[in-house]
């Protein structure tokens, strides 16, 4: 069984390592990413088996974002090689050392081509967790098609759906991301936001009557992603928060997704509310003290590397 399925778009990353403006001669540093695809790594190597579902071109890009998602032990064997279109680009400008700048090549390219055909039936009603964003509904109508046709087979098979609002503001406007969103967090048992996102959705402005309003809508849980604050869940009747876990840090992009890898992880082995929130912040933690998405994310053994003990071998 293949514990997390997940599904989206991935692409190549050209990202500056100095501050200052893209110029001739620049160092530059040569990746991918993708929200889910990082959840997807997160999980993997927490020990727990997954699978990624998206769409590469036949390029270059492509081949590396299918390798490395290999390497890291996530089945590709759903995701398609698009000849008719290339793999997206997102260009990362360090401009100043306290100002990133991205800039994204994704309308009509691969990513923002996945379908409802592409969505393995079989894969997704034999999952634990089916693991979606509001990024991908935002890509397109054949896209939004496709995590609806996976929301459904999972639902009809008692799958937990996780959904992580995700909101970009660059893909469609927010009455649009509203609707989309609120439906969408009807039909999960788990909602991931931060506060601006939530506040597509519900009413309120307080995190914790944030995550207790999501409650209402249907999911079992609810948890409030707060940056710097740490994080909380609501689970019923309860509320439990989480501090960080202090880093020096390097690099912020990704610690969301590595904090929902590391919530997913926790809860496919088991652990309760409160050790899926512990093992989250870790998570974002290591995240961010290295650079890149998912380049940081801590294997099992590691985890009590930031406990700052040393480990005698």
């Amino acid at each position: 069984m293949t514990a997390l399925v997940t599904l989206g778009e991935a692409m190549a990353v050209v990202a500056a390592t100095q501050p200052g403006p893209l110029a001739s001669g620049a160092s530059l540093r040569l990746a991918f990413a993708g929200a889910e695809a990082t959840v997807a790594i997160g999980v993997s190597r927490l020990g727990h088996r997954a699978s990624w579902t998206g769409r590469v071109g036949a390029d270059s890009s492509g081949t590396m974002i299918l390798d490395g998602l290999r390497g890291e032990a996530v089945d590709v064997t759903r995701a398609r090689v698009d000849d008719t279109a290339p793999t997206g680009l997102m260009l990362r400008e360090r401009r100043t050392s306290d100002h990133t700048r991205v800039t994204y090549y994704r309308r009509g390219l691969a990513g923002a081509r996945l379908a409802p055909e592409d969505i393995d039936a079989e894969l997704v009603s034999h999952a634990r967790v089916l693991h979606i964003t509001g990024i991908t509904p935002a890509l397109g109508d054949a896209p939004r098609a496709a995590v609806r046709r996976a929301v459904e087979l999972a639902r009809a098979a008692g799958v937990t759906v996780s959904l992580d609002l995700n909101h970009r503001a660059l893909l469609w406007s927010r009455q649009e991301a509203s609707a989309e969103l609120t439906e969408l967090a009807t039909l999960a048992d788990i909602v991931f936001a931060g506060p601006d996102e939530a506040a597509l959705v519900v009413p309120e402005a307080e995190p914790a009557a944030m995550a207790r309003a999501l409650l209402r809508l249907g999911p079992r849980e609810a948890v409030l992603k707060l940056g710097a604050r740490g994080a909380l869940a609501a689970a019923g009747d309860e509320v439990t928060v989480q501090g960080i876990v202090p880093v020096t840090l390097v690099d912020p992009i990704g610690a969301g997704d590595a904090f929902v890898a590391g919530y997913l992880a926790g809860l496919l082995d088991g652990a309760p509310v409160p050790g899926r929130l512990r093992l989250a912040a870790t998570c974002g933690a290591f995240a961010v003290s290295a650079p890149g998405d998912w380049e940081g994310l801590p294997r099992r053994d590691e985890l009590d590397l930031l406990d700052g003990e040393d480990v005698a071998r």
